[in-house]
């Protein structure tokens, strides 16, 4: 990794440490955030995916407007470090999905 794309990842994470923080307090079941990037693609590589801890919590997450207004956070936070993303780069998933992807 390069130094300028050691010095963007760290920005990344703060501004998705905030996103995280506030997510936590405003969202049932929220548990973190995490992202994923190919800097020599990037921004077109950045993922984030938010994760859930049960499917249900999820489910009823993606049901609401709530998932628009987390989605456009992200994005407003990554855009305050002049990252721009597109809303199909934001994913959401559940704990339970996660730790099988893992294994």
């Amino acid at each position: 990794m390069r130094k300028t794309d050691k010095k963007i990842d760290n920005q990344i994470r703060q501004v998705l440490t905030q996103v995280c923080e506030i997510a936590l307090n405003e969202y049932s079941g929220f548990e973190w955030l995490t992202h994923i990037v190919n800097y020599r693609d990037f921004p077109k590589s950045l993922q984030v995916i938010c994760v859930f801890d049960t499917p249900y919590n999820l489910n009823r997450f993606m049901a609401s407007p709530e998932n628009d207004a987390l989605s456009k956070l992200i994005q407003k936070k990554l855009l305050s470090i002049k990252v721009t993303i597109d809303i199909r780069q934001v994913s959401y998933d559940s704990e339970d999905n996660h730790n099988k992807k893992l294994h």
